[in-house]
């Protein structure tokens, strides 16, 4: 796969390469590690965090994070996201998707292993609406045999996909069978409010209720099902979320709202310093006190300045 252009960040390398029917984007980025910018009580991780600064990242032995694009631009249209602005989503084939992360990790010949490859298919596209990810995804472990690789999708439960009960199913299947638990599922929730949900992904999302009712049967091996918000002005009424989804089968993760064109365009951001525990603490306790696990993620300015976070999309402009 050709490289069209390589952009360098703070992390790491975000890709425009050349797939077989257009422009992608994927990346190749390092970590800082979670005992600097993650707060989880269910994890051991208890202590409030200071500014989140940028520093040295963990080596790419440790944990080396790729993310790839799984379609040619996106349909969905959600408030706070700019690959809309790249076109209509077009289903990226199973070899652009093997080929994007091969051409990520071939900026690092000398790594030859990993404890932790995390692939997310969370850069362009909605990934429920390609069943080659799925494919591609049974594939990772044979193409990537000396590294531990822990795959995860993203998805906003898009209302039109007939197919997304099998979908969903299928990939848990993989990710409680084949992989042995060692695979994600996130759904991005980021309110519980149906006529804000109804706003931010323009109509083409499930309700909570549609999506709780779509999740009641799927079980779950290794980490739980994330239920991810990212915090801005919407309302989080953790009560109201118990009552569609169980915390024994599902954690909550709470992330900035990342400053993309969209999002600025819009006037959608996280009050307060983002690059501290500050805002999301509120949340945070509300959600325990319902039994929750949370997993709070707090941002690097660099990160988020970088795009090299979900939302983002360099093609776009």
């Amino acid at each position: 796969m050709k490289i069209m252009k390589n952009i360098q960040v703070p992390t790491g390398n975000i890709l425009i390469v050349e797939g077989s029917k257009g422009k992608l984007e994927c990346l190749s980025l390092g970590d800082y590690g979670k005992d600097h910018n993650i707060k989880a009580d269910f994890l051991g991780l208890s202590r409030d965090l200071d500014q989140v600064k940028h520093t040295d990242l963990l080596s790419l032995e440790e944990k080396w994070v790729v993310t790839i694009s799984t379609q040619y631009g996106c349909s969905m249209n959600c408030s706070f996201c700019d690959v809309p602005k790249v076109g209509p989503g077009r289903n990226c084939s199973k070899q652009d998707l093997l080929d994007q992360v091969h051409t990520a990790m071939s900026l690092h010949p000398e790594i030859k292993r990993s404890d932790r490859l995390n692939i997310h298919f969370a850069r362009m596209g909605e990934p429920t609406w390609n069943n080659y990810v799925l494919l591609a995804t049974m594939d990772l472990e044979s193409n990537f045999k000396d590294y531990h690789v822990h795959p995860v999708v993203s998805t906003m439960m898009p209302k039109n996909n007939k197919s997304l009960k099998e979908y969903i199913y299928s990939w848990m299947s993989i990710k409680n069978q084949l992989l042995n638990g060692n695979a994600g599922l996130q759904l991005s929730i980021n309110s519980t409010d149906e006529n804000e949900r109804n706003v931010m992904f323009s109509g083409n999302a499930l309700t909570l209720k549609e999506i709780s009712e779509l999740m009641k049967n799927v079980s779950v091996v290794g980490r739980k099902i994330t239920l991810n918000f990212a915090i801005a002005d919407y309302t989080i009424d953790a009560k109201v979320l118990k009552q569609y989804f169980d915390p024994k089968r599902f954690l909550v993760k709470l992330t900035p709202m990342h400053k993309t064109v969209k999002c600025i365009d819009n006037r959608i951001k996280t009050a307060g310093d983002y690059t501290t525990i500050a805002p999301y603490l509120e949340h945070e306790k509300n959600l325990k006190a319902e039994g929750f696990d949370v997993l709070v993620f707090v941002a690097s300015k660099e990160e988020d300045e970088s795009r090299i976070t979900c939302g983002n999309a360099c093609l776009s402009f």
